[in-house]
């Protein structure tokens, strides 16, 4: 189970130990379950922990408490310590918990009392399953560059267009897609603007909606690209202001992107637990692989890696609750926390030579685990970009 030293660091208080405790409550009954690789079993094992973390509490910690929840606010730092936990136990449970937040986060932060009546307790209790629609082949981290169009016909919208890289993809009960209802404006340095974007929520049983495929990736989580086709949803679906998407995006990845660092600080911490075990256990030589200052170097930056990573998440998780904008901080959490748990579990994989690599091992599933959270909700690449531009701005 994960060690919870950092529950009483300052950042926390006792809301946030009870949102851990739960978290590990509910994990302990997952510690013996098998990990689905096949698309249809994933699927079902998805929709079941939905439907379970939704009877044991933890999604109301993805909704606010007018709507279902438990806390009056979405708490980033509740969320964090939640898929910390369950990612150190079960990827597939961290990811169907976080989509459950990120795919109603929009509707939580500007949806209409209606539309947040309509689907956020479903989310609470599990019976919805939510997804978040942004991502377009060619607009991933530049959100900007979309080509999804919604125009207005009277009280209704009809998008056109298509969205891919969409997590709970083809299970999703709906999904809050966003859209350009203006056209984009190219800017002086060749750039488009982000003006222009609305949010709306789209249901799979809506005339026009498609899964166009599905996709498979190296650890199986629902997945897919949708396509709209003159496809029609009232304007009463439409979330927050119209041109306000970029921003309401924007919200809602200021609350779950310090949540990946999270995620991958649970990773991490569980592979370096078994590189741990490895070293007190492990007989080479007439010794235990610990005995060697080899090891013992690094076993020390492993450490230091995970506690520094996980000092910036809850940091950044602190001042995103305190009503600062997190923008620079938490691309440094999860810059740090994607990029050190993905350093740590390859060194724990490498103590444990052959066995690390076989099928179904712990550290063989967390090297597929990890590697996509380098990447989603912002590439490595594309933290460093917001850091720097913030320090300039800054300076």
């Amino acid at each position: 189970m994960l060690p919870l030293d950092h529950l009483h660091w300052p950042f926390l208080d006792d809301s946030h130990r009870l949102a851990a405790q739960r978290a590990v409550t509910f994990a302990a009954t997952l510690a013996d379950d098998p990990h689905p690789q096949a698309r249809d079993a994933v699927d079902a094992r998805c929709r079941a922990l939905v439907a379970a973390m939704g009877a044991a509490g933890l999604l109301g910690y993805c909704v606010r408490g007018a709507d279902g929840g438990v806390t009056t606010e979405l708490e980033a730092r509740a969320i964090c310590l939640i898929r910390e936990t369950l990612a150190y136990t079960d990827g597939l449970a961290d990811f169907a918990f976080a989509m459950q937040g990120l795919g109603s986060g929009a509707l939580s932060l500007a949806g209409d009392a209606a539309l947040r009546q309509r689907y956020l307790p479903g989310v609470a209790t599990g019976r919805l399953v939510a997804a978040f629609a942004l991502s377009e082949s060619a607009a991933g981290s530049d959100v900007a560059a979309m080509t999804t169009q919604a125009r207005r016909e009277g009280d209704a919208y009809v998008l056109d267009g298509a969205k891919t890289w969409i997590s709970n993809g083809g299970i999703a009960d709906f999904y809050c897609v966003f859209a350009r209802t203006q056209p984009g404006v190219v800017r002086a340095d060749g750039t488009v603007g982000a003006a222009g974007i609305s949010a709306f929520v789209v249901e799979p049983t809506d005339p026009g909606f498609s899964i166009a495929a599905r996709i498979d990736v190296m650890a199986p989580h629902p997945l897919a690209t949708l396509r709209f086709t003159a496809l029609r949803i009232p304007a009463a679906r439409r979330i927050g202001a119209e041109g306000e998407g970029f921003k309401i995006a924007m919200r809602t990845l200021d609350v779950f992107r310090t949540s990946v660092a999270a995620a991958a600080l649970g990773f991490g911490q569980r592979g370096f637990d078994e590189g741990l075990a490895q070293a007190r256990t492990r007989r080479l030589f007439g010794k235990t692989l610990g005995d060697f200052q080899l090891t013992q170097a690094a076993l020390a930056e492993m450490a230091t890696t995970l506690d520094s990573a996980r000092l910036l998440t809850y940091r950044a998780a602190w001042q995103r609750d305190r009503g600062e904008k997190p923008t620079r901080t938490a691309a440094m959490a999860k810059l740090a926390a994607t990029e050190g748990a993905q350093a740590v579990i390859d060194r724990a994989l490498q103590l444990h030579g052959g066995l690390g690599v076989v099928e179904g091992q712990p550290l063989e599933r967390l090297y597929r685990e990890i590697r996509a959270l380098r990447i989603y909700e912002g590439a490595t690449e594309v933290q460093k970009l917001i850091i720097a531009r913030d320090l300039l701005a800054q300076a």
